[in-house]
């Protein structure tokens, strides 16, 4: 066991936490789900990096690693759906914090929800992509990631951490009755950061389907031609 797979098998530990903490209303359990959630993006690259630099790459590694990335996603993608529905897609907003007990954010004086299509994609585009990589590795092939693959995951982990941290701040605002200029400034902000990574993220995860499906769509029909990553 080294120190990068310890690390990997750290964020599926906590994991759990990350998903369940945002279902209790309170914005310190709150705080502790989003400060549990930059640890485990945080991780996400220190493990790779480290097994990079170090030479630590192991067979669990490979395994361990992608498993806990899906993990994660799903794990987020469930409380994020669930406190973001209440309201349309977009729907004009007459105050600055959100309708009942949902966590819209707020994007140019509108509420923005998690639309079912979103998670459908996204979930679905990972779901996808583990039983096409598995197919192309019993013939030989292995995917590797590319550039496009990359950049989508940075950003959903920015529009994951900007919705976690919505969480929180909203309810710690609720809790404190806050409100006025600077808190309507965070809440837009926030709110922008959430809207634009998730834009971002969808886009890219369209994107880099496409383009395994460019690249590596042949073995399907010719499982023995041998592909460069």
């Amino acid at each position: 066991m080294n120190l990068p797979n310890a690390l990997t098998i750290g964020r599926i530990a906590i994991t759990p936490l990350v998903a369940a903490l945002p279902f209790v209303n309170g914005s310190t359990v709150r705080a502790i789900a989003f400060g549990l959630f930059v640890v485990a993006a945080v991780t996400d690259y220190v493990d790779g990096y480290l097994a990079r630099r170090e030479n630590l790459i192991t067979d669990l590694g490979k395994w361990l690693d992608p498993l806990a990335d899906k993990l994660l996603l799903l794990g987020t993608f469930v409380p994020m759906y669930y406190l973001m529905r209440g309201a349309p897609m977009l729907q004009r907003a007459s105050e600055s914090l959100p309708p009942g007990g949902r966590f819209p954010t707020l994007l140019a004086s509108m509420w923005l929800s998690l639309p079912l299509w979103v998670v459908i994609v996204v979930l679905g585009r990972e779901a996808l992509m583990t039983g096409f990589r598995e197919f192309a590795k019993r013939r030989g092939v292995m995917i590797s990631s590319i550039g496009p693959a990359k950049w989508k995951t940075t950003f959903q982990s920015i529009w994951i951490g900007g919705a976690y941290c919505w969480f929180f701040a909203a309810t710690l605002a609720r809790e404190q009755g806050w409100s006025g200029n600077w808190w309507s400034a965070f809440a837009q902000f926030n709110g922008a950061v959430v809207a634009v990574s998730m834009i971002s993220a969808v886009t890219l995860t369209l994107w880099s389907l496409g383009l395994y499906v460019q690249r590596y769509g042949s073995i399907i029909v010719s499982p023995a031609r041998t592909h460069a990553g």
